[in-house]
């Protein structure tokens, strides 16, 4: 179940893409970057508990440590990429990749992250 789950990741990304698509060809225009980088964390811990639950229901994780490991690759696999995909392909220097990270200035990437880590649990619970 942690192999499709590891694999079930993978979506993650198209669903963030398209939450990034979105807020920079919508909304982005009516609020300061902040506010965008604010409300895009929102709807996209909103589509991946969405897309979560999805998956629960297809292959319900088998117990709460399950949940956890999935919660926690997750987590690994997001921050990997993140940084990785970040730096090496789009060219962001390391200073702006943290900047994200910066709760202290409105920068709440790090409570998606925290989301992706107990999302699978919260998901398993609710579901047994």
């Amino acid at each position: 179940m942690v192999l499709v789950y590891t694999l079930a990741w993978v979506p993650m990304v198209f669903i963030a893409i398209a939450n990034g698509v979105a807020r920079d060809r919508g909304y982005k225009r009516y609020v300061t970057e902040l506010r965008a980088h604010q409300i895009s964390t929102l709807t996209g811990a909103v589509l991946f508990t969405i897309y979560t639950w999805a998956l629960s229901l297809r292959w319900p994780p088998t117990s709460a440590a399950q949940a956890i490991a999935i919660g926690v690759i997750w987590f690994l696999l997001t921050v990997a990429f993140e940084l990785l995909f970040g730096h090496f392909v789009a060219k962001f220097t390391w200073r702006r990749l943290w900047m994200d990270y910066n709760l202290l200035r409105g920068r709440v990437w790090v409570l998606m992250l925290v989301w992706l880590l107990v999302l699978p649990y919260v998901v398993y619970r609710f579901a047994s």
